[in-house]
């Protein structure tokens, strides 16, 4: 009898512990005639540049949807788009509203984190919504991640400046992510790929941002998860630091499969680091043991296919192609 009850009380925590990984909430999905709130919480936007809103709105109104500006998009505060409470303010509207089904951040760089404690999310959790957007706002998936809501990893309104064919496959599945249709990648797959299975709920970002994450509440706990991890424009001993940094706090520790996206424009040092970035980082994870995938097309690049942070994912890590089947 002891031996039952022990049994049962494993596969009870087991249980729990499948169910806790499953819980993120998903906000519904886009339907036409719905609004999407367009906000600029990082970086300035200068009036030079105003056009990147008309051609947001242009496109969101060419799918069927409705469109709401913050009035306070192109304020100029310095390095960022106004000041933190103007920035705040059109985020904490855009979140207020139940009208409101997304929010579509114009651009990263930096920011986001200067007003992510000052939001209120009481609102927001009685009509959740999509953000959506990448590096800079990993700040903002951090914090639906630990409030227990899936967001969206996805082009951004300064994305539609790209040439139109160099993001046909970025519109595409941003299109597929806010209507809610299903997104499984098929990818060629790098020589220096770790094979092997894993299904957990993705997350992750940014890297520079995830590390600025580290010891707050707003930290992101990938135990029996697959982490994502993209950047852009650091030096080698930079993304090797960083790297190290995830590391020594554990961030791997307990993690299912990594995949990295696009880590790219890497700046040169006088001093040659001596590895390729494929080497540089397996230095850091390979112990781990748990399929590694290179190479996945996310990030700062054209090319940004979206990604549903928060959500079960399948990753299959074969020779000639591999695969991420959200489920």
């Amino acid at each position: 009898m002891k031996k039952l009850l022990a049994t049962s009380l494993c596969y009870l925590l087991f249980s729990v512990t499948i169910l806790s990984a499953q819980s993120m909430k998903q906000p519904p999905f886009l339907k036409k005639g719905d609004t999407v709130a367009i906000v600029a919480p990082a970086g300035i936007i200068k009036s030079n540049r105003s056009y990147v809103f008309q051609a947001a709105e242009n496109y969101l109104k060419s799918l069927g949807l409705h469109v709401s500006v913050g009035k306070n998009v192109l304020k100029q505060g310095g390095h960022f788009a106004g000041s933190d409470e103007e920035r705040c303010a059109d985020f904490q509207t855009a979140l207020d509203d139940p009208s409101i089904k997304a929010i579509w951040c114009a651009r990263g760089g930096y920011g986001s984190v200067r007003i992510l404690d000052m939001l209120d999310y009481t609102k927001f959790k009685k009509h959740p919504k999509w953000i959506i957007g990448y590096s800079d706002i990993t700040a903002f998936h951090n914090q639906m991640n630990v409030l227990g809501y899936q967001s969206l990893h996805a082009m951004m309104c300064t994305s539609l400046e790209s040439d139109a064919t160099q993001i046909k496959e970025t519109k595409s599945t941003f299109e597929k992510a806010i209507f809610g249709q299903e997104l499984t990648y098929s990818i060629p797959s790098n020589s220096h790929n770790y094979h092997g299975n894993a299904t957990g709920q993705l997350v992750g970002g940014n890297l520079s941002l995830l590390v600025s994450m580290l010891g707050s509440k707003t930290a992101l706990d990938t135990s029996g998860k697959i982490v994502f991890i993209e950047e852009i424009g650091e030096y080698k001993y930079s993304i090797d630091r960083m790297m190290q940094s995830l590391k020594r706090a554990g961030f791997f520790d307990n993690c299912k499969g990594i995949v990295f996206g696009d880590i790219t424009r890497i700046k040169n040092n006088p001093t040659k680091f001596g590895k390729i970035i494929y080497e540089l980082l397996l230095d850091v994870v390979t112990e781990y043991n748990v399929p590694i995938l290179f190479d996945f097309p996310a990030g700062h690049e054209p090319d940004n296919r979206a990604l549903f942070l928060g959500r079960n994912v399948e990753l299959k890590v074969n020779d000639q192609k591999s695969t991420l089947k959200f489920l």
